[in-house]
C-alpha cells in the first residue's frame, strides 16, 4: 500500500504489486510456418474437426489456406466459441460434459454423416488416440487424419509399446512389462525393481494416472490414485511400473511418416519444465543435445515409427539423464500440443503434412532437408492460480483480453476471445504463446516482452510464473530438469521478490502515474474544469508506503518526463500514457519497461502488474478431482472432523468449505 502527499495535502492511493515486467527489444525476424499448397494436389473438399478450442482453430487455419471447407463440432456451452465461428459449418454434439459431447462418438459420427465430411482431424486429447473411433470412420469410408488403428493400438498401450520399442532396438527404461493386478503386487514389483519407481496408466498420457513412489506406503497409495485417474480419464485402469529416472530431462522427437515407408525426424523439443507431469514451457531445439545424441534419438524414433508402419505426425518421448543416456517413454500418435515450436524452426506446417499423408501422398522432404533455423519457445498460458501447487484451475469470464500480436516474432495459438468463459468442463488452457529468434537469447527476450504485453482479465492466470521461469538464471543457462519447479521453488511459487533497485523503480513509476492522473483529473476536454485555479504544479512531495515501509518522494515534472527522488537517489521516468489503457509503456532511467494497470478506482486504488474420525497431521481427509487430476487434501494438524460439507460427485469451487476440523 502506498500513500501520496501533494502540496494540497495528503491524498491516498493503494498500490498492489503483482510482478516486475522487464522489456527489451530484439531483432526483427518473421515467426511463421509455411503452408506450401499445390492447387493441383487434390486432398479433401470438407474436413470435420473433432475437437474444440485452440487446436480446432489451428486446424481450421491450415484448411482455409488449402481451400478445404471445415466443420466444427461443439457442446451446447461452446455454441459461441471461436472455433465454431471460424468453421464453415457447425454441429452441436451434446451438453457440456465431455462424455456427452466431445467424447460422444455416436454424436460425432452423426455429424460426419450429416455434413458429408470426407475426413476427420481429431486434434489432440478427446478421441485423437481412440482406435475404435478410427475404426468406425474407416467403416463409413471417412478418412481419419492420423495413423492407422494398428499404430494407435500398439503405441497407445504403454506395455505393448515398450515391448515393440525393445524389439526395434530403442532404449527402454527397466521395469515390469505386464499389467499390475493390485496394490500388493505393485509393492512386490517395486521392491524387485528398486525404489524409486513410476506407477502410470497403461493407456493415455498428459500426466494423468502417474505417481512417483519412494516406499511401500506410497506405492499402495499411488496404485489407488493412478488407477482411479486412469479409469476416469481413459476408461482403462490398467497400470504398469518402471524404474523412475531421478532428475531427468524430458526431450521428445517429432516424427513424420507417410504410407509409402518414408519417415523423418524433425528434431527435438525440450519439455522438462513441468508441474504434476504436465508441460509448462517448451523450446526447440534443446540446449542439452549435441549433434550425435540428436541424431541417435531421431534415428531410434524413426525406427520405432517404421516398426509399427506409422503414417502421420507423431511424437516419441524420451527421458534423458545427466550423461545423455536416453530412454523411451512413450509415443503420442497425434499432433502434439507443443508442435508450433517445431514448425517455427523447420518452416513446415504439420497440419498440412498430416492432411497430405492422410490422402496418400508421399513426403516431399528428405532427412537432409530438415533444418534447425533459429530458436523457438512456447509458454502454455493457463487460467490457473500459480501460487497454489504451481497452478490449480481458475474459472471465469475473460472481461478483457488482448494478445501481444503487435510484436514481431510472436505467435499465439488460442481458441478464445474477450467475453469467453473458462469453464470447469474443459482444460483451462488460454493459449500457447510462442516466440522466435535467431538465437535462444533473442527468443527469450521476445517471450519476456510478449508476456509483459499479454492482457488477461477476469480469470487468474499463470503469466507471473511463466515470466519468472524464463528469466531465472538456471533456465537461462539451460540447467534444467523435470524437477526444476520444486527445486527452484521448494515452498511453492511466491511471486517475484523485489530487489532494492526494482523497489525504487516501482515506487517512482507509481508516483509518476499518480501525478499524471491527478493532472488529467484537473482538465476537461482540454480546458480547466474551473475558470480560476492556481497555476499547474510542477513539483510534488509524496509520502509513499510500500510493504509497511515509508518513503518520502520528491517529484518534479517537465512535459512527459518525471524526476523522482527516493531515499537520496534520483529515478527518471517518462512516457506518453493513456491512463485508460491496460498497457503502460514506460522508460525508467533510460530502460524500457511495460507495466499493466490491472485496476484503478475512483478512490485512488491502483493495482499494477510490474515486474468426525480422529485425523492425524498429513492424513488424507478428502480428494478433489480438478480437470481430471485428483488432488488429495490433507489435515494440517491433528484434529477431529467436525462436519463434512460435500459428498462424492459434488462439484466444488475455489473457497468452498469442504471439511471442518476441531
Amino acid at each position: 500500500m502506498a500513500a501520496y502527499r501533494s502540496a494540497a495535502g495528503f491524498q491516498r492511493v493503494l498500490l498492489a504489486f503483482k510482478h516486475v515486467c522487464l522489456k527489451q527489444r530484439c531483432g526483427v525476424i518473421i515467426c511463421r510456418y509455411s503452408t506450401v499448397y499445390d492447387p493441383n494436389e487434390k486432398t479433401f473438399d470438407k474436413i470435420l474437426i473433432a475437437n474444440r478450442g485452440e487446436i480446432a482453430c489451428r486446424v481450421i487455419k491450415t484448411c482455409k489456406k488449402m481451400g478445404i471447407k471445415t466443420v466444427a463440432v461443439h457442446s451446447d456451452v461452446d455454441s459461441s466459441a471461436v472455433h465454431v465461428k471460424m468453421a464453415d459449418e457447425a454441429v452441436c454434439v451434446g451438453p457440456a460434459p465431455t462424455s456427452k459431447s466431445y467424447l460422444n462418438m455416436d454424436a460425432i459420427m452423426n455429424a460426419v454423416k450429416q455434413t458429408g465430411a470426407q475426413a476427420v482431424h481429431p486434434g489432440y486429447g478427446f478421441l485423437s488416440e481412440n482406435k475404435e473411433f478410427a475404426k468406425r470412420l474407416a467403416a463409413e469410408g471417412v478418412t481419419f487424419i492420423g495413423p492407422d488403428t494398428h499404430a494407435i493400438q500398439a503405441m497407445g498401450d504403454k506395455i505393448e509399446s515398450k515391448l515393440i520399442a525393445k524389439a526395434a532396438k530403442v532404449n527402454t527404461i527397466p521395469g515390469f512389462d505386464g499389467v499390475v493386478k493390485d496394490a500388493e503386487e505393485a509393492v512386490k514389483i517395486a521392491g524387485e525393481i528398486g525404489y524409486p519407481v513410476m506407477i502410470k496408466a497403461s493407456a493415455g498420457g498428459g500426466g494423468k494416472g502417474m505417481r512417483i513412489s519412494w516406499n511401500d506406503e506410497e506405492t499402495r497409495e499411488g496404485f489407488r490414485f493412478s488407477s482411479q485417474e486412469a479409469a476416469s480419464s481413459f476408461g482403462d485402469d490398467r497400470l504398469l511400473i518402471e524404474k523412475f529416472i531421478d532428475n531427468p530431462r524430458h526431450i521428445e522427437i517429432q516424427v513424420l511418416a507417410d504410407k509409402h515407408g518414408n519417415a523423418l525426424w524433425l528434431n527435438e523439443r525440450e519439455c522438462s519444465i513441468q508441474r504434476r507431469n504436465q508441460k509448462v514451457v517448451e523450446e526447440a531445439p534443446s540446449t542439452f543435445l549435441d549433434p550425435d545424441t540428436r541424431r541417435a534419438m531421431g534415428e531410434q524414433a524413426v525406427s520405432l515409427a517404421k516398426a509399427v508402419k506409422y503414417s502421420s505426425a507423431g511424437t516419441v518421448e524420451f527421458l534423458v539423464d545427466s550423461q545423455k543416456n536416453f530412454y523411451f517413454l512413450e509415443m503420442n500418435t497425434r499432433l502434439q500440443v507443443e508442435h508450433p515450436i517445431t514448425e517455427c524452426i523447420t518452416g513446415l506446417d504439420l497440419v498440412h503434412q498430416m492432411i497430405r499423408i492422410a490422402k496418400g501422398y508421399k513426403l516431399q522432404q528428405k532427412q537432409s532437408d530438415i533444418p534447425i533455423n533459429g530458436w523457438a519457445i512456447e509458454s502454455r498460458v493457463y487460467a490457473e492460480d500459480p501460487y497454489k501447487s504451481f497452478g490449480l484451475p481458475s474459472i471465469g469470464r475473460l472481461s478483457q483480453y488482448q494478445e501481444p500480436l503487435n510484436l514481431p516474432n510472436v505467435r499465439v495459438d488460442s481458441g478464445i476471445q474477450e467475453g469467453s468463459d473458462i469453464s470447469i468442463y474443459y482444460d483451462p488452457m488460454i493459449s500457447k504463446l510462442v516466440t522466435y529468434g535467431k538465437t535462444r537469447e533473442e527468443a527469450l527476450k521476445k517471450m519476456e516482452e510478449a508476456l509483459d504485453n499479454y492482457v488477461i482479465r477476469g480469470v487468474t492466470h499463470n503469466i507471473p510464473l511463466l515470466r519468472e521461469i524464463i528469466v531465472h538464471p538456471r533456465f537461462v543457462s539451460g540447467d534444467i530438469s523435470t524437477k526444476f519447479l520444486p527445486e527452484v521453488y521448494p515452498d511453492g511459487f511466491k511471486g517475484h521478490m523485489l530487489t532494492a533497485g526494482e523497489r525504487r523503480e516501482l515506487l517512482a513509476t507509481a508516483a509518476a502515474l499518480y501525478v499524471a492522473a491527478q493532472l488529467r483529473s484537473q482538465k476537461f476536454l482540454g480546458d480547466l474544469r474551473v475558470s480560476i485555479v492556481p497555476a499547474e504544479s510542477r513539483q510534488w512531495e509524496l509520502c509513499v508506503e510500500l510493504d509497511k515501509g515509508v518513503h518520502m518522494l520528491g517529484v518534479s515534472r517537465a512535459g512527459n518526463n518525471y524526476t523522482v527522488e527516493i531515499d537520496g537517489e534520483k529515478v527518471e521516468v517518462s512516457g506518453e500514457w493513456n491512463l485508460a489503457s491496460a498497457l503502460l509503456p514506460i522508460t525508467i532511467n533510460g530502460k524500457h519497461r511495460n507495466l499493466q494497470c490491472l485496476l484503478r478506482t475512483a478512490a485512488g486504488e491502483i493495482t499494477l502488474q510490474y515486474l468426525g474420525t480422529s485425523v492425524a497431521e498429513g492424513q488424507e481427509i478428502c480428494v478433489i478431482e480438478a480437470m481430471k487430476m485428483q488432488n488429495s487434501m490433507t489435515a494440517a494438524k491433528t484434529a477431529k472432523v467436525k462436519s463434512v460439507h460435500c459428498k462424492a460427485g459434488d462439484t466444488v469451487g475455489e473457497g468452498d468449505l469442504l471439511v471442518e476440523l476441531e
